[in-house]
């Protein structure tokens, strides 16, 4: 997958990534409603989707079938590693001096930090 999906596709594969095969209309359905989309515009995004590769579909009778094709995993490290490559040099230590210097770190995330470091020093 070298295109980028957006955030209104990122939606959908949310939805795919939980369960999936889904047709569109069950797809529509699990799409929070708040945001108000119609069958038309998530059937718009499934096609994006099916053109960008990060979908796959099957013809059940006279509907089709959505599924991922990247593992979810996959996807987060991709856009994890765009994010710091783009915004922080690659490098993941001035991202979390970024988020303490703006007090966006709750104790909770700095125990988890920790914990997580120690276990990487294992």
């Amino acid at each position: 997958m070298s295109e980028r999906i957006s955030e209104a596709e990122h939606a959908v594969m949310e939805v795919l990534w939980h369960e999936s095969p889904l047709g569109a209309q069950e797809v529509a359905d699990r799409i929070d409603p708040e945001r108000g989309w119609s069958i038309r515009t998530v059937k718009t995004l499934l096609s994006r989707l099916l053109a960008k590769g990060v979908l796959v579909h099957e013809e059940e009778g006279r509907r089709y079938l959505y599924r991922p094709v990247v593992e979810r995993d996959d996807f987060v490290t991709r856009e994890s590693r765009r994010l710091l490559d783009r915004m922080f040099g690659g490098s993941v230590s001035p991202l979390i001096a970024h988020l303490a210097e703006r007090d966006s770190l709750s104790p909770e995330d700095i125990a988890e930090i920790e914990a997580l470091l120690k276990e990487l020093k294992s």
